[in-house]
């Protein structure tokens, strides 16, 4: 199934998510869904909140950021109730996008490395380490769990000049590829 991504405005992008209990129904099935949402909107992660659950899982297939000669380097997988524990290294700039805030791209500084504790679709407890591109995606991923989005990120200066784009997204007046879900439109737009 191919979920509609929730539009910017949508209260549910801004609420922290709720950790999933281990009997939660239909969670692989929601777990591929989410996946193959991802891929049909050209995404490289993807939240729970962003199909407009407020739980706390997100999927992540960090492998099309990879650098020429890093092919293989990426990571797939889904993150159920992760917390990040640690965060260090150099923060570093890149222009980052969002399923949900389709045409605004703005440059975000984040910490080159993370520790995450996670657990995975068959419910065993992980504690692994990232960095570079996957640890960003992860990290925009995460924000999206917490009620954060990249936006949050940017300067007063730089949230004000997308301010009228932000405001059109939530109104549905945007051209995506994917089916989306508008907090403020009557439709949805395809």
């Amino acid at each position: 199934m191919i979920y509609p991504i929730t539009a910017y405005g949508d209260p549910v992008l801004k609420e922290p998510a709720q950790d999933i209990p281990r009997d939660y129904e239909g969670l692989n099935e929601l777990i591929e869904d989410m996946f193959t949402t991802m891929y049909h909107a050209h995404g490289v992660g993807l939240a729970a909140p962003q199909i407009s659950k407020g739980i706390r899982l997100f999927v992540i297939d960090s492998e099309p950021m990879m650098d020429e000669g890093d092919e293989g380097k990426g990571v797939k997988k889904a993150f159920i109730n992760p917390e990040i524990i640690e965060e260090d290294g150099e923060e570093w700039g890149f222009e980052e996008g969002c399923l949900s805030i389709p045409g605004v791209r703005e440059v975000v500084y984040r910490p080159e490395r993370i520790v995450i504790r996670y657990f995975d679709q068959d419910w065993n407890e992980h504690t692994d380490t990232y960095d570079g591109m996957t640890a960003r995606v992860i990290q925009h991923e995460y924000d999206h769990i917490e009620g954060i989005l990249f936006t949050d990120h940017l300067s007063g200066l730089k949230k004000r000049l997308i301010k009228n784009k932000l405001t059109k997204i939530s109104k549905g007046e945007v051209d995506a590829d994917y089916r989306m879900k508008f907090p403020t439109a009557a439709t949805k737009k395809r």
